[in-house]
Parts: structure tokens; C-alpha cells; sequence
């Protein structure tokens, strides 16, 4: 290879290293007193993805969800036993009981399949899979870690390699509630063939579509690699959330606002974010590959389209893709699905782009360092992380 073609593939990958991070912001409020189901009360999402139907079948038994991110507290009790030996290809940076550790990775495991056994054991976090299992694959650090600039300049095939050992082990579902928005950001070809191996070998990809809305509406990546759910964030009330980008690969929306999550520090957090979205569609796919385990990436992507609610007018727009995914639904339909071949993963959809394709961009008026105070000017954030609302009593991780 030329040294220059050499030298601008190690420049990419030093970039996609250092934007590959999902940083968490942190605004520590007073706890809030709650009753021991108070938490529960509080997970508005798994009401408005009619859960509890969805859960007449299956809680998503036989399942397991890769969760690339940066690493799962295993020993949480809404977690624990729901956690599988995983992959460290960071392999140096926070360690279990460091502020900075896993703090990111627990939250999305948490909203994907948390049992719900908190703290002395009072009811905590419940999962819309609380029966599927949780593969970690730590492939990017914290935000806060000290170790993230060592990260970027030694680690930027990690996601890639993690996609490929996620699928090698057999994991039905790899969520990657993580991206690269910023200005510089590109496919990178390692990555793109890394999804479509997965892909092949049966397994589902989902990823947040980005927390650009405010700033550009940038694409993302692994986003907006084909094959993969991109999912976009909606409030409460079914609106889309002002950060969640909106580009032509948006597939469903789930919610990504106010969302309760688990903190290896004993806590429990609202948080915001499309990671989150994407997190909660990583649970639904489990929950339909749980009822139908036989049925193609291609097909379990065809049925969350195809089951929506909340489709926009247009059926579909850049905003919310086909609408809020009904995990219950898509169970439902795929009684009537024959299996496929893995191998036809990438297909049914004929057209290049989902919806009209790229839109003209506007110019963005937001200044471009507004990241930097989270994330050293890195365009991944995929979550923030606001408000504390009731402290575990359990021993501290790590003790």
C-alpha cells in the first residue's frame, strides 16, 4: 500500500476512534424519596411500546443482545445472571468501581433487559426483554475516562472487530447505541462489511440514528450503514425529540426522553438520548426473535415497519422513519413469515434509501464546538444522563 493511502487509512481510523464515544453528561439533583415500586411507575416507555402484550408471549427467553458500548456492570442486581462473559477490546482505561466505568453500557442493558430485582432487592429498573441475556463488547471508553485519548489514537478498528466477534458468538441482536455525527464523519469500509458479516450470519443490527437534530442533522454511523434499524427518539407524548436527527435511513422511532436508567454507582438516572431509542428497539427485536427465532434480519426489519404505530401521514418522513415500534404487533404478524436465508439479510427494500433519500441540507447555524465540554469536540453524544432519582443501599461495585 502507498504510504500516503497508508496514512490517511490510519488517519480515518484515529477519527473514528476518537468520535466513536458515548459521553454522559451528568446533573446530580437531590434524590428523590420513592416508594419500592416507584421506579417502575416512572418507565413510561415500556407503556407506550405496549410491553405487557407483548409479554403474554414472551419476555425474550433464549435471546441474547450484544451491547457494544463500554462495558456492562454484570454484578447490578437488575442485571445480574442476565449478563454473559463478554469482550474488552479497549483493554486498558476504567476499571470496575472508577466513576468512569460502564456507565453507558449498563444503562442500555438495563433498558434492554434488566429483571427488575434492584437494590435489597426493592423493585428497580424492568427491561422490555427481562428475560433475554446481555453479551458486553466494550468497544469505546467514557467520556470522563482518562485513558479516551489513548483510546483514539490505538483502538479505531474496535467496532468493527467487535461486530464480527458479536456475531461469531452467536448473539441474535447487536445493539449500538453509539455513533460518529461530526462534521468529518464517513463510512468506514471496516465497518460496513463488519455489519453486513453480522448481518449474514443471522444477526439483527440496530443503532441510534443520532443526537444531531439540533445541530445539523448530520448523518451518522453505523447508522446509516444498509441493513442496519436506525432509530429515532420521541417524547412521551409520541413527538419527535428536538436532538434526533432526521436523514433518510431513520427505520422506527422508540422513546428516548425522560427514560430510567441503572448507574453502576447505586442509582438510578433519567436520561436522554436516540442510544436509548435504540436500546428499547434492541429489546423488541428480542422479544420477536424470541416468538419467531427462524426469521431473518431482513424480515424482523420488514416487520417493525410494517407493525408500526404512529405512522407519519406521509408513511414515513426522515423524523420518525414508519413510526414508534409495537414489539406486540410485530409479534402477531410474524405468526404469518416462513423463514429466509441469512444470507439475504440486506434485502426487502428495493430502493437505495428508505423515504425519498438524502434532503438538502441547511446550513448550521449551531456553533460547532457546542460538544466540547462532554466529549473534546467528538460528534458521538448518544446519551445524556440528567437527573438522580433514588440511591441504591446496596455495597458499592467493586467493594
Amino acid at each position: 500500500m502507498p504510504g500516503t493511502v497508508r496514512g490517511a487509512v490510519r488517519r480515518r481510523r484515529l477519527h473514528r476512534a476518537a468520535a466513536l464515544t458515548a459521553a454522559t453528561a451528568f446533573a446530580l439533583l437531590p434524590a428523590v424519596p420513592a416508594r419500592a415500586d416507584g421506579i417502575r411507575v416512572q418507565q413510561w416507555g415500556l407503556d407506550a411500546l405496549n410491553t405487557d402484550e407483548a409479554w403474554r408471549t414472551t419476555k425474550g427467553e433464549g435471546v441474547t443482545v450484544a451491547v457494544l458500548d463500554t462495558g456492562v456492570d454484570d454484578e447490578h442486581p437488575d442485571l445480574k445472571r442476565n449478563v454473559l462473559p463478554g469482550k474488552d477490546l479497549i483493554g486498558f482505561g476504567a476499571v470496575r468501581g472508577d466513576r468512569a466505568w460502564a456507565r453507558h453500557g449498563t444503562a442500555m442493558a438495563g433498558i434492554i433487559a434488566a429483571h427488575g430485582r434492584g437494590w435489597n432487592d426493592e423493585s428497580g429498573v424492568v427491561g422490555i426483554a427481562p428475560e433475554a441475556k446481555i453479551l458486553p463488547v466494550r468497544v469505546i471508553l467514557e467520556g470522563g475516562d482518562n485513558a479516551r485519548e489513548k483510546a483514539r489514537k490505538s483502538r479505531g478498528t474496535a467496532l468493527a472487530q467487535g461486530i464480527r466477534w458479536a456475531a461469531d458468538q452467536g448473539a441474535d441482536v447487536i445493539n449500538l447505541s453509539l455513533g460518529d455525527d461530526s462534521e468529518s464523519a464517513h463510512p468506514e469500509p471496516g465497518e460496513d462489511a463488519a455489519v453486513q458479516y453480522a448481518l449474514a450470519k443471522g444477526a439483527v443490527v440496530v443503532a441510534s440514528a443520532g443526537n444531531g437534530g439540533e445541530k445539523g442533522d448530520r448523518i451518522s454511523y453505523p447508522a446509516a450503514y444498509p441493513g442496519v434499524i436506525a432509530v429515532t427518539a420521541v417524547d412521551r407524548f409520541g413527538n419527535r425529540a428536538s436532538f434526533s436527527t432526521r436523514r433518510w435511513y431513520a427505520t422506527v422511532s422508540a422513546p428516548g426522553v425522560d427514560i430510567v436508567i441503572p448507574d453502576p454507582d447505586r442509582k438510578y438516572y433519567e436520561g436522554w438520548g436516540t442510544s436509548a431509542a435504540a436500546a428499547f428497539v434492541s429489546g423488541a427485536v428480542a422479544l420477536v426473535r424470541s416468538a419467531h427465532p427462524g426469521l431473518t434480519p431482513a424480515q424482523i426489519k420488514r416487520l417493525l415497519v410494517d407493525t408500526a404505530r404512529d405512522r407519519p401521514d406521509s408513511g414515513r418522513d426522515d423524523s420518525l422513519g414508519y413510526g414508534t415500534v409495537d414489539p406486540a404487533a410485530a409479534i402477531e404478524e410474524g405468526k404469518q413469515l416462513r423463514p429466509r436465508d441469512p444470507k439475504t439479510a440486506t434485502a426487502g427494500y428495493a430502493k437505495p434509501h428508505f423515504g425519498p433519500g438524502p434532503q438538502p441540507e441547511e446550513p448550521d447555524e449551531t456553533p460547532s464546538n457546542w460538544l466540547a465540554p462532554l466529549v473534546g469536540g467528538a460528534g458521538a453524544v448518544v446519551l445524556a444522563i440528567a437527573v438522580v432519582l433514588r440511591r441504591g443501599t446496596g455495597p458499592r461495585p467493586g467493594a
